[in-house]
């Protein structure tokens, strides 16, 4: 697997948190995160009103914040793709 940086693993919880509720499991294999780093995640996320905790349901949402982030890291994506690994 590829290095990733710390905004495409936010961005893939945002992905997985969206429409709808997502359990930690779910946003665990969805990241391919251990359950520390998604603790750790989860805690930064939703300090910064990211994704938002569902007490009844147990689960976590992406909250409209955490969409605008998601939908501009997508744009960044589109307009400027980065090639990590140059083959020689």
């Amino acid at each position: 697997m590829k290095y990733r940086s710390r905004s495409d693993i936010v961005g893939l919880l945002l992905d997985a948190a969206n429409g709808g509720g997502a359990t930690k499991t779910k946003l665990m294999y969805k990241a391919y995160l251990s359950f520390n780093q998604l603790r750790e995640y989860l805690a930064l996320l939703v300090e910064n009103g990211l994704i938002e905790y569902e007490e009844g349901m147990r689960t976590y949402r992406t909250t409209e914040k955490g969409m605008r982030l998601l939908q501009i890291q997508n744009t960044m994506d589109e307009i400027t793709p980065i090639n990590y690994i140059s083959e020689k």
